[in-house]
């Protein structure tokens, strides 16, 4: 049974977890390292755990693989934050699918005096609210792509259990019983799934949901990534979220659909009278301003070691050159094809650099932190940056004379260039700023001096 309520008040979450078992309540945080964290609550502490959060030591904001943690000043031994669940942002409370007698909740991480610190979260929140003073209420579709695999005691390592190929139907056959359930589960979290199919390699898969406002989309995301993974080892199989878990196959991305609507939702501010790729003005101005902001986005949208492994030739992943292009899927930004029926609701520009080791707040807020740059200082798309083909078939000094170059090609570059970005520096905030700089680059020579097993055993499990 569902229980829905809008907005869920504190005394309902409660009477519905008492009333329905539930014993442990999750809140749960995406850290700056991207994992998905939190702590429980027992039931009979949760009325006044809603209001006085759960004690977290500022230290974790740091922490890395392995959960070592990086020398960032204001994250260290010492200090306490909380994680304080806004329950102001839900419509649906219930016992986990796969877990009856827990529930989750999302959470916000706050200093002692309840006001915002370093959260992910909150700086989502901050970029939607600098929209909304604009008139733009930014929605957001995720197209998270995964792989599902079995562990393999002689390779010491995962291996998938079909050899399928894109969008071929053998690919449906091995999983139907997983893939049921799932969609199931997703429906039963009000997710609204909107396509499923087999993606490029041996159990690669995509399941992808219906845009939402920019704030649930990203808390639907963590739960997504729950469900996969729960209902996944429920079936005997091991997901990843990895960007690149197998090195001979295709990578996985997680692409992200941004449009701006007006306050009454009624009208894509996107859109504009044309043909099937055409943008209005103020796209136009988001468009520009995200590719300006690609560089140091990639240490954002891809800021794992692993990440850029899914970037090489062939790839169709969009992220070895600052290009854009119409239904183009080796630019990096990409404007999608209109559908009929649905002209100006499905008008949106795809940012395709982005896979699901990014934090869906961190990544969100920061295109919407580039678009509006884009807006503010009227920036227009560069035409000779606009491609209609694989750019690897132009020659490098054609690519370099129309101002299409390459994307960071490694973690360590991608960390260079956001921190060369003031305007993403200043979104985030200086204390936030420097600490996500400083775990990436912790984490960067972490993998650096490693072999690449040690990468992919460590990496499949992460995400």
């Amino acid at each position: 049974k569902l229980f829905e309520w809008s907005p869920m008040k504190k005394k309902d979450i409660v009477r519905i977890a008492k009333n329905s078992g539930v014993n442990l309540i999750y809140f749960i945080y995406c850290d700056n390292a991207n994992l998905i964290r939190g702590k429980a609550t027992h039931v009979d502490h949760l009325d006044r755990r809603i209001e006085s959060g759960i004690g977290l030591t500022v230290g974790q904001q740091a922490a890395y693989d392995m959960d070592l943690v990086a020398d960032i000043e204001g994250m260290g031994t010492a200090g306490e934050a909380r994680i304080l669940p806004d329950i102001d942002s839900i419509d649906k409370f219930m016992p986990l699918p796969w877990s009856p007698k827990r529930a989750m909740l999302i959470g916000d991480l706050v200093k002692l005096d309840m006001t915002p610190w370093a959260c992910p979260r909150i700086f989502l929140k901050t970029q939607i609210s600098k929209a909304s003073k604009l008139g733009l209420e930014i929605m957001t579709g995720l197209e998270p792509e995964w792989y599902v695999a079995k562990y393999d005691p002689e390779s010491d390592y995962y291996k998938p259990i079909e050899n399928s190929q894109s969008f071929h139907s053998t690919g449906f056959t091995p999983y139907i019983d997983f893939i049921d359930d799932l969609i199931d589960t997703l429906a039963n979290l009000d997710m609204k799934v909107e396509t499923y199919y087999p993606e490029s390699g041996p159990g690669h898969i995509e399941v992808t949901l219906r845009p939402e406002e920019a704030l649930k989309a990203a808390d639907n995301h963590i739960f997504y990534r729950e469900a996969v993974r729960n209902i996944g080892f429920k079936h005997d199989l091991a997901p990843t979220f990895m960007p690149k878990p197998f090195l001979d196959q295709a990578g996985a991305g997680g692409h992200i659909h941004i449009s701006a609507w007006d306050k009454q939702h009624k009208n894509n501010l996107f859109y504009t009278e044309g043909d099937d790729y055409a943008l209005s003005t103020l796209g136009n101005h988001f468009l520009a301003g995200v590719m300006d902001h690609l560089p140091g986005l990639m240490a954002i949208l891809a800021p794992s070691y692993n990440s850029y492994r899914r970037f090489h030739k062939g790839s169709w992943s969009g992220g070895e050159y600052l290009s854009y292009g119409t239904d183009n899927r080796e630019s990096a930004v990409r404007i999608p094809s209109r559908y009929l029926g649905n002209e100006m609701g499905s008008v949106n520009i795809e940012v395709k650099p982005a896979d699901n080791s990014a934090n869906p707040y961190l990544a969100i807020g920061s295109i919407i932190a580039a678009g509006i740059d884009g807006i503010s200082r009227e920036l227009k798309p560069n035409p000779d940056q606009f491609l209609d083909c694989d750019p690897t078939l132009l020659s490098e000094s054609e690519l370099r004379s129309r101002g299409i170059h390459h994307l960071p090609s490694s973690l360590a570059e991608a960390n260079e260039a956001l921190e060369r970005d003031e305007v993403l520096n200043d979104a985030m905030g200086d204390f936030m700023a420097t600490a996500y700089l400083t775990l990436r680059k912790a984490e960067e020579a972490h993998f650096a001096s490693r072999p690449v097993d040690f990468e992919l055993k460590r990496h499949y499990n992460k995400y």
